[in-house]
């Protein structure tokens, strides 16, 4: 599995947690950055990650900003993906199970390094259940 990953300045920190987190389980995963704590804008950085996971070359996306809410906003503006900000593993689950999420949001002011792994790691094992979601999902896109 290939996962993009991406953050702003206020995501840096939880996003090379994540990073590392996912290179001891030898996830391949391509890092778009920010590669500091300086400010930058967040929607640079979702368009990126976003822009790999439709076309093809990431399987899933991670996205760490403050909150989450402007990577998730920003990240579902490009056609063809579906971002979910979660704040527990409940959601990361039910994100992948029923609305087939290509690209999680997570905030690193919101919640703490722990859970967020385990988001992490929910969102990137659970799979699209498809059956009765697919008219759903196809009517989001």
């Amino acid at each position: 599995m290939r996962v993009a990953l991406g953050a702003d300045h206020g995501g840096f920190r939880l996003k090379e947690i994540i990073k590392g987190h996912l290179g001891a389980q030898r996830v391949d995963v391509v890092d778009f950055g920010t590669d500091s704590a300086e400010a930058v804008d967040y929607p640079d950085y979702a368009a990126q990650v976003s822009r790999a996971v439709a076309g093809g070359a990431a399987d899933l996306g991670v996205l760490v900003c403050g909150t989450g809410n402007g990577m998730a906003m920003a990240a579902n503006k490009v056609p063809g993906i579906r971002a979910a900000l979660c704040v527990n593993g409940y959601m990361a689950n039910m994100a992948r199970r029923h609305n087939n999420a290509n690209v999680l949001a997570l905030g690193e002011r919101v919640i703490g390094q722990e859970v967020a792994l385990e988001i992490v790691d929910i969102f990137l094992a659970s799979c699209f259940d498809q059956g009765r979601h697919v008219a759903r999902v196809n009517k989001i896109e």
